[in-house]
């Protein structure tokens, strides 16, 4: 585990959550690699390529701490279990045609893969790409990891998976994201965060999506608590929680939830902080002031931290640095200020495919993300000169 202090650089710690759009040639080298037009060591060559200039990039924003963009994962979801969003590589036990995880927004629909016998274990491991990034890197690196929740949702709703139980698959998983996250600080990762964007949506109760409606946020909570639960309170606060409504194709699966119908819940996971989107939520001041409510002084032994979301990843307008700092302010006024950090609202591409179409392009939305991320950084560093944190 790497040694970080988060407000060395900036007063108010500030953080991304992972992702960064994939270059153009990247994507379709990843559409070659499935056709088998290219080799994998062609596609890594391509990947290692984008994960340095990603790296080098993201030094030049002046954020204190960074991450390789996930250059080199088929999603923030599947990167354990498959080569590409298309199943290259699926991990043993696992098949094509599983349930969606969402339905976006404009209508499209992220699939995951269906389990068809166990134990279910991760063909790679988050360190395994951190270890080849962390070379490139002068600053501190944090890493971003799958949920168990998001991988409960391969067992079948409905129908059990023969010889190979709900209660036994749970126990697989949760231990396979202890692994995950341990490796990445025995790696050197600063931080690690768990994506949990599923925790917005298990409220929405979409009929085309059955698991949304099974009320399983209790459940998610549960999982990632026990994962939670094998780490020291140290350890925990430098584990974070994300939560987003969605992020592909610039598109969301979510939005449309109330926060209240998540917020509560969701800070009974015993983690040190959160990754909250923020920037694109229409009225933001009711926002704040749950965080200030839920949020716990002392989570099994961590006060809890709230990163909120000051840049929209979905947007090609990059928010002003004077934007930022003026929202990071307001939020003070309901959020303690030594509790109190900034992030974007979600990885900038969670999927390694993403036409990006608000955009233009995947090359031009590299372009606005690190423009977004330097103005996140100098904001942030504005707003505590303000309130006097540092």
């Amino acid at each position: 585990m790497s040694e970080y202090d988060p407000r060395t650089d900036t007063g108010i710690p500030t953080e991304p959550v992972g992702s960064l759009p994939r270059p153009a040639k990247l994507q379709t080298a990843y559409a070659e690699y499935d056709e088998g037009k290219i080799s994998k060591e062609d596609l890594e060559k391509l990947q290692d390529e984008a994960a340095k200039e990603s790296i080098e990039r993201f030094e030049a924003t002046g954020s204190p701490i960074i991450s390789d963009g996930e250059q080199r994962w088929s999603s923030f979801a599947t990167y354990p279990i498959a080569d590409t969003l298309a199943g290259t590589g699926l991990a043993e036990n696992l098949a094509p045609g599983g349930q969606f995880f969402a339905i976006f927004a404009d209508g499209h629909g992220r699939q995951l893969p269906k389990l068809t016998g166990g134990p279910l274990k991760y063909n790679f491991y988050a360190a395994d790409t951190l270890k080849k990034s962390l070379p490139y890197a002068s600053k501190p690196m944090k890493q971003a990891v799958i949920a168990p929740s998001m991988l409960a949702l391969l067992y079948p709703l409905n129908d059990p998976v023969s010889g190979y139980s709900r209660e036994e698959f749970e126990e697989d998983i949760v231990q396979e994201c202890v692994t995950d996250i341990r490796k990445a600080f025995d790696a050197g990762a600063a931080r690690v965060s768990i994506d949990f964007t599923e925790g917005r949506l298990a409220t929405r109760a979409d009929p085309r999506n059955p698991w949304t409606g099974a009320g399983m946020l209790p459940h998610f909570i549960d999982l990632i608590n026990r994962v939670l639960d094998r780490f020291t309170p140290e350890e925990r606060s430098r584990i974070g929680i994300h939560t987003c409504p969605g992020g592909d194709r610039d598109s969301v699966h979510s939005a449309d939830v109330p926060y209240s119908d998540l917020l509560g819940t969701m800070f009974q996971l015993n983690a040190g902080y959160f990754l909250i989107q923020l920037a694109s939520e229409r009225d933001k001041e009711p926002v704040y002031r749950m965080l200030g409510e839920h949020s716990r002084d002392d989570a099994n032994g961590v006060p809890q931290m709230c990163y909120i979301g000051v840049t929209n990843p979905l947007s090609p307008r990059p928010e002003s640095a004077q934007e930022i700092c003026d929202a990071i302010v307001r939020a003070a006024n309901f959020i303690p200020k030594e509790r109190l950090g900034t992030t974007d609202d979600c990885g900038f591409s969670p999927f390694s495919i993403d036409e990006k179409p608000n955009h233009g392009s995947p090359d031009y939305a590299r372009e606005i993300a690190f423009q977004k991320i330097a103005n996140r950084v100098e904001g942030t560093r504005r707003a505590a000169e303000q309130l006097g944190v540092g």
